[in-house]
């Protein structure tokens, strides 16, 4: 059994599709490093995500806020970008570490800039570019982490 998945994205549309397929099989506790360059598609991922779970309204890269944090169906889901951190005693002053926690699941954007204060994540999400879109890569780096690729359904869009 695979604990590593790789996809080819044509379009927005199949990595929204892919996100949406990521979340049917998520679970409460997931750490997720999504790793990818500016407009990779990250974010476009995590909307899919989100949508699929039955959130309404937009998905916004937090960029500025650092995270964005969502509710649905008695699950939070906190969408970090950390693009632009740069103090990790902001991170402990902000009371990130504390969103990290077995009742919700952290989205991680630009974790590379935070490495030393992060969890480690259950799944390392990988986007980029190619002649047909994009190549969406899932790899799994715990037990939690390889049941939810298991039980994703779309191998390839």
């Amino acid at each position: 059994m695979t604990h590593d998945i790789t996809l080819n994205l044509i379009n927005e549309a199949a990595t929204i599709n892919a996100g949406a397929d990521f979340s049917k099989a998520a679970a409460s506790g997931l750490v997720v490093y999504c790793h990818g360059d500016l407009g990779a598609g990250k974010t476009t991922f995590v909307r899919g995500f989100l949508h699929a779970l039955g959130h309404v309204g937009k998905v916004k890269s937090p960029t500025y806020t650092l995270v964005e944090p969502y509710h649905v169906d008695d699950l939070n889901i906190y969408h970090f970008d950390l693009y632009r951190f740069i103090d990790e005693e902001e991170w402990d002053a902000a009371g990130f570490r504390d969103y990290f926690n077995p009742s919700a699941i952290c989205l991680i954007e630009w974790p590379e800039k935070a490495e030393s204060i992060l969890p480690q994540p259950d799944i390392a999400l990988y986007l980029q570019p190619s002649e047909e879109g994009r190549i969406l890569r899932l790899v799994a780096n715990s037990t939690l982490g390889k049941q939810v690729l298991q039980k994703m359904t779309c191998k390839n869009v």
